[in-house]
């Protein structure tokens, strides 16, 4: 995904404010995008703490970058955290990492870095060990992101349509099943709306990605927001997540909520695991159609990953692109579902699962995490490019990209699709 979207690392530019509100100097070195590797920008500044964040298919990536910073400052201490350690921190056990967080990083990290001992750090609640209870989340009030500190690299932050683009949390934490994979311990902080409000006032980027598991989901409201962004006299282009349930029953809302500045919603669809759906499935595919037609008439571009299952047939994904073409221009990522370690989908599939836990570079989303029951593999990679190129990708759709965000937006997309084809075609070569 990252030939569509490269978001600001926005959890290290808080954690990097909160750092130096506790006196330290930071740097912030974005790998994604720096041509340079981590251990020249050690050996230049020999650094006490380096810190290190990714997501399942990056361990093996992490554990290699810890070994370099041991190989070229071996009293640096090497600190690993983000999403993937929260969920499942036993995959970065290795010599060359001294800590693991698994919750609360801003606080823990300041902690870290307070110079204790390593006797005293392995006692820190948010720090993993083995036996240890997971201490509830928390998250630090009145804290604003650093983002001059991304300065050099703000340029090439970009998401989907939105050309150099900043995110925002209004919100942390998930109050429902997201169906996406994502470990969540069902509460939700919301913050206060005027830190919100300086936040935004703050961002240079006319484009604005809100992060929150579902943004419409704040208990302030729709109107609450839109009136503190007209008091503000803050105008920005947005992006957020949505359930389409809400979308669906609240029309009025999304129109407002165009009416200020929101492009697109990106829709928090379930997975459907299996052809065979059952009333759920059905009903969310009820609610998923209802809210796309709100989105249309508000002029809300639609965003959403669908999912498919093990047990697909050609015959589904003919369905299912039949379906998405009902529809007018939806910006739709079709994957094939990949319970991801450490949530409640993995616990219940795990056993069908094919795709081997040491692979970690292959749980992107992107290889199958099993083994197809009623097509192989090369046919069902087939199958994945074909809906691609037979609904987000047609080119009645690609003329609408061009014509509404523009060439240079245009050409990203058209950069991505292609590059996104070479790594089918690769797997229909070579499978395993």
């Amino acid at each position: 995904m990252q030939r569509f979207m490269i978001p600001e690392p926005l959890e290290l530019e808080i954690l990097a404010a909160h750092l130096q509100k506790l006196g330290h100097d930071v740097d912030v070195v974005d790998l994604v995008l720096e041509r340079r590797r981590l251990r020249w920008f050690v050996t230049q500044q020999h650094y006490d703490l380096v810190g290190l964040t990714g997501y399942i298919n990056h361990v093996q990536v992490i554990k290699q970058l810890a070994r370099d910073v041991k190989r070229v400052s071996p009293q640096t201490q090497v600190v690993v955290g983000g999403i993937h350690a929260e969920a499942v921190p036993t995959d970065f056990i290795d010599p060359s990492i001294d800590h693991i967080v698994w919750a609360n990083g801003a606080m823990t990290i300041g902690e870290l870095a307070s110079g204790i001992s390593a006797a005293e750090a392995a006692c820190l609640p948010g720090v993993w060990g083995s036996g240890k209870a997971k201490p509830a989340a928390d998250h630090p009030r009145g804290l604003l992101p650093d983002r001059t500190i991304t300065a050099k690299y703000r340029s090439r932050y970009t998401y989907i349509h939105h050309e150099r683009s900043a995110t925002l949390h209004t919100s942390y934490g998930c109050v429902a099943p997201s169906g996406t994979g994502r470990p969540s311990d069902r509460r939700c902080w919301e913050r206060d709306l005027d830190e919100v409000m300086d936040d935004l006032q703050a961002i240079d980027e006319a484009h604005v990605f809100i992060v929150d598991d579902d943004f419409l989901s704040r208990s302030s409201g729709v109107k609450a927001f839109c009136d503190a962004l007209d008091a503000r006299g803050i105008s920005k282009r947005f992006i957020a997540y949505a359930r389409p349930e809400y979308v669906g029953d609240h029309p009025d809302d999304i129109r407002l909520l165009a009416e200020h500045g929101f492009e697109g919603l990106f829709l928090r669809l379930r997975p459907f695991p299996t052809s065979q759906l059952d009333e759920e499935d059905r009903t969310s595919i009820d609610q998923a159609k209802k809210a796309v037609r709100v989105l249309e008439a508000a002029g809300v571009q639609c965003y959403s990953d669908l999912f498919t299952g093990m047990d697909w047939a050609r015959s589904d994904f003919d369905h299912l692109i039949d379906f998405l073409n009902q529809l007018e221009y939806p910006m739709v990522n079709i994957q094939p579902s990949t319970p991801l370690p450490g949530t409640p989908e993995f616990a219940a599939d795990h056993h069908r699962l094919s795709l081997a836990r040491d692979r970690a570079e292959r749980w992107d989303h992107a290889h199958l995490a099993f083994q197809p029951t009623e097509l192989g593999p090369r046919a069902y990679y087939w199958n994945l490019l074909r809906a691609h190129y037979k609904t987000s990708a047609t080119p009645g759709r690609r003329r609408y990209i061009k014509d509404r965000y523009g060439d240079e937006v245009y050409r990203r997309m058209l950069r991505g699709s292609m590059g996104n084809t070479w790594q089918y075609v690769k797997l229909m070569v070579r499978p395993g």
